[in-house]
């Protein structure tokens, strides 16, 4: 029995194609640009002498310069995402890396396997492409979790002080030093916006739009109708913590009911194709006797349609709209 490695090869090139962007990432900026750090990034770049104002613009331009970029060829697919992920490399920078990782995965190709050239080119060029935005995907969604978890502690905050007498733009700057990252950074953008004269309700309901994230609108909305129509903005805002951490448990009671329906819907949908990786792995020459029969490529296209098909009636089946 002769087993062929070159299966596992490609799988373990996209994994270092992973590992590599993210360990890039961390060497241009540092550990406070990670998702888990305790010191945020805004109070890391003061606390290195670097001005207020000079902070303020760079986070800005990080927040913003990804939609800004939607004109560039296939970016677009990856601006929303990178924008909500907050990644701090430009559109440019990303784009470098997209080749920078093309060029090590074909390098790792070109070594590890006995792939044709023009196949090279074409796996090396998505597993560059693809590699960044599996990246940007996955912070984005880790980043958008966390502050939805980081959010009703942070109203509570703000309602705490808020009581303690402080005005509501001394809260935001109490939650940007209090509350860890990244939703500290993103407050204490606010607070800054705030200080040099932005109105607090229309930063609020940009950063809502921005993250696209219904529980900041209705904090947006909330503050938005207090400075309009005046009442007591704790009361306010303590009514909407509790419909936040609500919301929260709803959402994860509903990710826990379903979290068997997903792993069998993500088992029922990889299992074939890890099959038939570890079939062409363990024996690579099983289809041998079919291939040269008329029937082998019209049947692998429907197979192909059917795998395809089967992910999106999986996912449908468990996306339950709360």
């Amino acid at each position: 029995m002769v087993i062929s490695a070159e299966p596992l090869i490609y799988g373990l090139i996209f994994i270092a194609v992973l590992v590599l962007v993210e360990g890039i990432y961390l060497t241009v900026f540092g550990k406070s640009i990670s998702l888990n750090n305790r010191v945020n990034r805004r109070l890391e770049m003061l606390e290195k002498g670097v001005g207020r104002e000079q902070v303020l613009e760079q986070l800005r331009k990080e927040m913003g310069q990804h939609m800004k970029a939607r004109g560039i060829p296939l970016y677009s697919i990856l601006a929303a995402r990178a924008q909500k992920a907050n990644i701090a490399f430009t559109p440019t920078q990303l784009i470098v890396i997209m080749v920078v990782l093309g060029v090590v995965a074909f390098i790792g190709l070109t070594f590890g396997t006995g792939a044709s050239l023009p196949i090279r080119i074409v796996i090396a060029a998505m597993m560059g492409i693809g590699g960044v935005f599996v990246w940007v995907n996955n912070k984005a969604k880790k980043r958008l979790a966390m502050i939805e978890e980081q959010l009703p502690d942070a109203v509570e905050l703000m309602v705490r002080s808020l009581r303690v007498g402080h005005p509501f733009s001394s809260a935001l700057t109490i939650v940007s030093k209090e509350v860890p990252d990244p939703l500290a950074s993103e407050m204490g953008v606010i607070s800054d916006e705030a200080a040099y004269g932005r109105d607090v309700g229309e930063a609020l309901k940009s950063m809502a739009e921005r993250l696209d994230m219904q529980d900041l609108r209705f904090l947006a909305v909330a503050v938005t109708i207090q400075q309009q129509s005046g009442g007591n903005l704790a009361e306010i805002l303590d009514g909407l913590s509790k419909v936040i951490r609500s919301r929260f448990k709803l959402f994860r009671r509903v990710k826990a009911i379903t979290a068997e329906a997903k792993w069998s819907g993500m088992f029922l949908s990889i299992f074939p194709i890890a099959a038939l990786v570890g079939i062409n792995v363990i024996q690579p020459n099983y289809y041998d006797d079919v291939k040269t029969t008329a029937y082998f490529i019209p049947a692998c296209l429907v197979v192909a349609a059917f795998l395809v098909v089967n992910i999106f009636v999986m996912r449908t089946l468990v996306n339950i709209k709360v």
